[in-house]
């Protein structure tokens, strides 16, 4: 079992930054595959990225690709998603998840991220 919380959301205007962190409890954070979601209001949870055991492989939904930066540190148990030139549609409770094959096992609850216009 893996027990992951989220922190770093908040209020921004468009066009600034966030670095939303994740951290995992347990020992074997380094064999799960991780990732974060989202969802907006009114809509359903949507990807947004996810990393490799090792870090070495990264994925993203094409609405972040070339904004947001997904990095992981196994020595902190905590995984990463760097928010840049964040948009008022980037709105959404962002949530980590953890699994072994793919970040589908294990959800944290969320943090709030919104974006002013």
């Amino acid at each position: 079992q893996v027990q992951l919380v989220e922190y770093g959301g908040g209020l921004v205007q468009a066009g600034g930054s966030l670095r939303l962190s994740c951290t995992a409890s347990g020992r074997t954070f380094s064999s799960y595959v991780m990732g974060w979601f989202r969802q907006a209001p009114g809509k359903d949870r949507e990807f947004v990225a996810r990393i490799s055991r090792g870090g070495g492989g990264t994925d993203y939904a094409d609405s972040v690709k070339g904004r947001f930066t997904i990095s992981r540190d196994n020595a902190k148990n905590t995984v990463y998603l760097q928010m840049n030139s964040l948009k008022p549609e980037d709105t959404a409770v962002y949530c980590c998840a953890a699994g072994r094959d793919s970040p589908t096992d294990f959800w944290g609850q969320g943090t709030r991220v919104t974006v002013s216009s």
